[in-house]
């Protein structure tokens, strides 16, 4: 290589062949290939300059950092610089960090929109010392990603509405908290049938918790999470059965924030109500659609007995394209329900109890004269048990 030319990865001289392969998988090794890079530059000048090839490190800053210009002009460090510096803290978290990072800002984001009084319920992050305390305490290992997580928002202060989703019916309210890890290091779990499990989440008027568990026990993996359910049909009232919710803490966290950040789940009074949608519970009629959503209850079903309690909301509006003469009512309903045993059961009844709904147009002013068909939206919910 010539002096006067800028030394690349893609130039590579043959003694850095010789320290490293280029044929290593970049993510399965980072750690071990950081380290050998920032080794390799106290060999030579050359190999000083190339393993700060800027180019690269801001490539590895973005990806695993989720870093931009302005944070590195911020900070007045080289990207390589960058780079070392949040590996020093955040290093054995490069697996998981930008995948909940891009979560936790999607959330908030969507928040500042729809939810914005849960904003300023999110607790700072937690130091590699508090979680470090915490694993002292339980005298147990946190999963990297909950860990991670943690670093970046410690859970929520404990005020209602909960980030974590609500459900709402005539008789039966639930928010779920996202517990700070304090909290949450006071409600493990070591008696038996909950033996090393920790708390995510906590409901204050059901005392309803979804947990992680901390190690392999009592026939749950590490890091899944899940309800607990008492099996009623066991003798020994330390019996528990599950409803799992994630097969990590990462896949538990980011698959829920993708269902809110999408419109999956519904926001309701500034609160997010956990209702899912398939797409084949879908039908139009003329100008009509009617669309089913449901949510699972698990604070009020069983595996043993088998009882499954589910509520479901029934969303019905016009076409905004609908003519003014397609304005109708809702007056009745009927349903025809089979059940998994294949029992039929039919109901008749009012369309809502208690008030009727109009799909009715509307004219309005601006700018001259036009007319306008009003959207009509009415949302039904109740509840089944199966």
């Amino acid at each position: 290589m010539s002096e006067d030319k800028q030394p690349t990865l893609s130039v590579i001289a043959p003694e850095v062949l010789v320290l490293c392969s280029l044929r290593i998988k970049f993510l399965v090794f980072l750690p071990f290939f950081v380290y050998l890079l920032c080794s390799c530059s106290y060999v030579s000048k050359r190999l000083n300059e190339l393993t700060k090839h800027n180019p690269l490190w801001k490539r590895h800053c973005c990806k695993h950092w989720l870093l931009t210009d302005a944070d590195r002009s911020q900070r007045g460090l080289s990207w390589y610089g960058l780079f070392r510096h949040y590996y020093s803290d955040l290093g054995r978290y490069i697996q998981h960090y930008a995948a909940l990072k891009k979560a936790w800002e999607q959330l908030k984001g969507f928040l500042h929109q729809r939810c914005p009084r849960m904003i300023v319920s999110l607790k700072d992050g937690a130091t590699e010392q508090e979680l470090d305390d915490v694993e002292a305490q339980i005298g147990c290992k946190l999963p990297d990603d909950y860990r991670c997580s943690f670093r970046i928002h410690n859970g929520q202060k404990l005020v209602i509405p909960g980030l974590m989703g609500s459900m709402s019916l005539s008789n039966h309210y639930r928010s779920e908290v996202l517990l700070d890890v304090e909290t949450a290091a006071g409600g493990f779990q070591h008696r038996k049938g909950m033996r090393r499990s920790l708390p995510l989440t906590f409901c204050f008027h059901t005392g309803l918790s979804q947990y992680v568990a901390l190690e392999d026990a009592e026939g749950r993996k590490t890091g899944e999470s899940f309800y607990p359910c008492p099996d009623q049909t066991a003798q020994d009232p330390s019996a528990i059965d599950m409803f799992i919710t994630g097969s990590s803490y990462l896949d538990w966290f980011t698959s829920y924030v993708a269902n809110v950040v999408t419109g999956e789940y519904p926001i309701i009074k500034d609160q997010i109500f956990r209702y899912t949608h398939e797409k084949g519970c879908v039908a139009t009629t003329g100008d009509i659609t009617v669309s089913v959503s449901t949510s699972f209850l698990p604070e009020l079903s069983s595996v043993h007995p088998p009882h499954f309690f589910f509520t479901y909301r029934i969303r019905i509006e016009m076409s905004r394209g609908a003519s003014p003469k397609a304005a109708c009512q809702l007056d009745s309903r009927y349903w025809k329900i089979t059940t998994s045993d294949g029992n039929v059961e039919e109901v008749q009844g009012p369309g809502v109890v208690g008030t009727w709904v109009a799909y009715v147009s509307r004219r309005r002013r601006r700018g001259g004269p036009r007319r306008i068909v009003e959207p009509a939206r009415v949302s039904l919910q109740e509840s089944f048990r199966s």
